[in-house]
């Protein structure tokens, strides 16, 4: 979740350094620091808070500089305080870390044994100290460093400098993700391709235990038994307009109204639409008689949405599972089970261990992932692409409706499959999915009775969101994004569970959401709705125009367009994507930056 950028050139680094991690702010972090040899030895800049803060300490003491590195670092081992912040240095060893050294304590127990002193809390140092150790003990900077990877347990992405090493720069990767780009006369490692984009459109991604050794002029490669390796090299697109705000306050507002594009460009993926058919997956849905997703946040819910349509569509029992549970309770598995990702990143840690271990127990895996080049995609025999692009905002907008695009056009393909559903069925189906990104750019124009809401939810203290059938998961989405971005508690419920247990939290200070478009459940959740306000709690629907108006007062309608049920979540997740957004906006938060959130979960 933390990003790393290194530099070895000929120019000035430390502008350079800090353009990446402007760059990598999406990932979310709580301090920034950079380091570069200066007349052979290395010297550090960091700081706590935003990258502006780094660059203020810069401005008052500049490094002079061709060689560096930087990194923006999210807290898991110590507060997010200076002394905490990375680049941390022992001795000639300087470096940054993405991930966890799980045995961090036992190694500094050992290292303070020999007298080794320790300046912050995290379990980078410990690293940093041990590499310096073992340099006492060669002169091969790369055999130290083997050395130490071969003692560390847990997992990592790293990037080295050493004093006296003037244009060396090592890197490793274990379980979390790290790049090599490759320039004219210097190279450059990053931990993901969006890092090294300001500098080079040729990159070569590195495998699970793979270390390296930069120069300036290239790369040396080894695996994890320390043989000398080639990775490709591939081109990735070099243009920077899909991380740019533009016209937008926000990167989130932005990728809002970008995700008609995006849905459509993940359709494409899946449906014919000349032909109103689904194309041809890799994956013989009439073969397998289950289906078994990990997720985490809200590609969990995206899950959840696309279970209630392979179930119902191609009779296909399916189990979402929360990544993090599923990888410790030794579930049970069938061979006949496709284990499916679903993750934005590919790289999410939980989800990333759960399809691990789906695979080593013989089962067909698949990847649903907006990262094609990811550790998921690479991991899974099958990959099933998004086409959202680059999202820079924390809570997830554009990825998270077309992961909900690609389950649904999936569904329909397992239907036809497996039986299910005929060919005019098929051509319905396909022509709601069709007509969706269409209705997402009209749901857009609720935005103004979104903003006159949020004005009141701004308010609140408490929000309840409500949902049936597959707006329920969409239900619990929109109670997580408004909680991410405003810090408003707020819970996604079943309607049809408020009369056991959460009518009680109704009183005139909670705000009930309800999304509740035309389908077979409309006047059930419409009957929920009264009760809700028969106790006096205010009621925000949004349902189509058409829809009947539910008895009773109390209930604040805000249209949404008429749909097709199939697609009634990508056009209702709008409304609940905007509503948090202009609550957020109201209250002041960084809707971008939420605190204590992370874009890209890579550690537990």
């Amino acid at each position: 979740m933390c990003g790393i950028i290194g530099v070895t050139g000929t120019g000035p680094v430390a502008p350079r350094l800090i353009d990446s991690l402007k760059r990598l702010e999406y990932r979310g972090y709580d301090s920034a620091g950079v380091a570069a040899v200066v007349d052979g030895r290395v010297e550090r800049r960091r700081a706590k808070g935003k990258i502006r803060e780094l660059e203020a300490v810069l401005a008052a003491e500049p490094l002079e500089a061709t060689v560096g590195i930087g990194h923006t670092r999210w807290a898991t081992h110590g507060a997010p305080t200076t002394e905490n912040a990375h680049p941390h240095k022992a001795g000639r060893v300087t470096l940054v870390h993405n991930g966890i050294i799980e045995n961090f304590a036992e190694l500094k127990a050992e290292l303070a044994a020999h007298g080794r002193t320790f300046e912050s809390q995290t379990d980078t140092e410990v690293v940093a100290h041990l590499l310096d150790a073992e340099l006492a003990t060669t002169n091969d900077p790369l055999v130290a460093f083997k050395r130490v990877l071969d003692r560390l347990t847990g997992a990592y992405a790293l990037a080295v400098l050493i004093d006296g090493e003037d244009g060396l720069i090592l890197g490793a990767r274990r379980g979390s993700p790290l790049v090599v780009g490759w320039g004219e006369g210097e190279m450059y490692l990053g931990s993901d391709a969006l890092a090294v984009g300001p500098f080079t459109t040729s990159i070569s991604y590195l495998e699970e235990g793979d270390y390296v050794a930069l120069d300036r002029s290239g790369a040396r490669m080894f695996d994890v038994s320390g043989a000398a390796v080639e990775r490709p090299v591939v081109q990735v697109s070099g243009s920077s307009a899909m991380v740019e705000k533009g016209e937008y306050r926000h990167f989130m507002l932005k990728e809002i109204h970008e995700q008609p594009d995006s849905v459509q460009r993940t359709l494409s993926e899946y449906l014919d639409f000349v032909n109103g058919t689904a194309r041809p997956t890799a994956v013989d849905f009439a073969a397998i008689d289950r289906i078994q997703v990990v997720a985490c946040g809200t590609a969990f819910y995206a899950a959840q949405i696309g279970r209630y349509a392979f179930e119902r569509l191609a009779g296909l029992p399916c189990d979402v599972e929360i990544a993090s549970e599923f990888r410790y309770r030794r579930p049970a598995v069938s061979k006949g089970t496709l284990a499916v990702a679903v993750s934005q990143s590919g790289e999410t840690a939980d989800t990333l261990a759960s399809l691990t271990w789906c695979k080593a127990q013989g089962l067909q895996t698949a990847a649903l992932v907006n990262v094609h080049s990811s550790s998921m995609a690479r991991e899974a025999a099958v990959l099933w692409p998004t086409h959202a692009g680059p999202e820079i905002g924390v809570a997830s907008t554009k990825a998270f409706t077309a992961q909900v695009a690609a389950l649904l056009a999936l569904a329909v393909s397992a239907g036809v499959q497996r039986g299910r559903i005929d060919a005019a069925q098929e051509a319905e189906l396909i022509q709601a999915l069709f007509e969706s990104p269409r209705l997402i750019a009209e749901a857009m124009q609720m935005d103004e009775a979104l903003r006159e809401v949020a004005n009141d939810l701004s308010k609140a203290t408490d929000v309840l969101f409500l949902g049936r059938g597959p707006m329920f998961p969409l239900a619990m989405e929109g109670a997580l994004k408004l909680k991410e971005i405003s810090y408003i508690h707020a819970e996604g419920y079943a309607a049809g569970e408020l009369k056991h247990g959460p009518i009680a939290l109704i009183d005139e200070f909670t705000p009930t959401v309800a999304l509740a478009p035309l389908d077979d459940v409309y006047e059930k959740t419409a009957s929920n709705l009264q009760e809700v306000a028969a106790r006096g709690g205010p009621v925000i629907m949004i349902a189509p125009a058409d829809a009947p108006e539910p008895h009773g007062a109390g209930i604040r309608r805000v249209d949404a367009p008429a749909c097709h049920p199939l697609v009634a979540p990508l056009v209702h997740a709008v409304a609940i994507q905007l509503l948090a957004y202009y609550t957020a906006v109201q209250k002041g938060t960084d809707v971008d930056q939420p605190r204590n959130l992370a874009k890209s979960v890579t550690v537990e």
